[in-house]
């Protein structure tokens, strides 16, 4: 008889139709993500590596693991590999225009002292660091600008993308993803052949681990969340339950900050739509205008 290390290893992540639905109700309940019926490529391509590492012969013995009682480093691993994206710097341009050309402005108006935002889904760190790089770009832009203090608190799910976005450290090919030569050079400095964000870029910039089906108390209270193309993943309750508690959380006037293709409609009844010259984002309805 053959033991588990004669076993022939299944390398092609092949993965059967209960093994699926295994996985997909373990990744529903862990953190929220709805896989569908059509995702077996993105679960093979995610999680294939992971059978070396733990000793598995194919899938459907991963789902079975991670479907059942402890082998909670196991559950860990899958959680980061399917929650772990690559992500563009600037990504889609538009609300990061919107944030120097109308939010910025806005919140000097009021005078705040300080100003928070929040990056929820912040993955490997490029979409804090760019609004970050907004905020440098803003105040050399306004010579004595009495804009306030802008923390930036970036969150995600992922261990393993929270450890590179803390570093801050990216080769060439992550740079040519959204930054030109002149933001490189700017807010990049050379480091052991990748290269490093700035300091003063990094430092307004703090990273927490964050699952969003959790309780966002120990966040405090934000002016404007960043909250882009991760809805998508959820159920329809979810997305409803994270946008309401979303919509707690933001101080008047209060801005959100969705995808291009996101929206609280059918899902939240909290928010209105603000149009502007340079794009959208939604307020809580409670909120007044700037």
């Amino acid at each position: 008889m053959l033991n588990k290390k004669d076993t022939p290893f299944d390398a092609s992540g092949s993965i059967s139709a209960e093994g699926y639905r295994r996985l997909a109700r373990f990744l529903e309940d862990q953190c929220g993500i709805v896989l569908g019926d059509n995702k077996h490529y993105l679960v093979s391509s995610r999680l294939r590596r992971l059978l070396g590492e733990h000793d598995l012969n194919d899938l459907d013995e991963l789902a079975r693991l991670v479907d059942g009682p402890g082998n909670q480093p196991l559950k860990t691993r899958v959680v980061d590999a399917m929650t772990t994206n690559e992500t563009l710097w600037f990504r889609d341009g538009g609300p990061y225009r919107l944030l120097q050309e109308e939010i910025l402005p806005a919140l000097e108006r009021r005078g705040r002292p300080s100003i928070k935002i929040w990056s929820a889904a912040c993955s490997t760190g490029q979409e804090p660091y760019s609004i970050s790089m907004v905020v440098e770009e803003y105040k050399a832009r306004h010579p004595g600008s009495r804009l306030g203090n802008v923390r930036i608190t970036a969150t995600d799910i992922s261990p393993t993308a929270l450890a590179q976005a803390r570093a801050g450290v990216y080769d060439e090919m992550a740079l040519g993803r959204g930054v030109s030569r002149e933001i490189r050079n700017k807010y990049f400095e050379p480091k052991d052949g990748l290269w490093a964000v700035k300091p003063q870029i990094k430092a307004r910039v703090s990273f927490m681990e964050l699952n969003l089906k959790d309780s966002f108390a120990r966040l405090g209270r934000f002016q404007v969340i960043f909250c882009r193309n991760v809805l998508i993943y959820f159920s329809p309750e979810l997305k409803g339950d994270i946008l309401d508690r979303m919509a707690a959380i933001l101080e008047p006037p209060g801005y959100l900050v969705l995808g291009s293709s996101e929206t609280p409609t059918n899902y939240s009844d909290r928010y209105r739509m603000v149009r502007t010259p340079h794009g959208v984002f939604y307020r809580p309805k409670d909120h007044p205008d700037d």
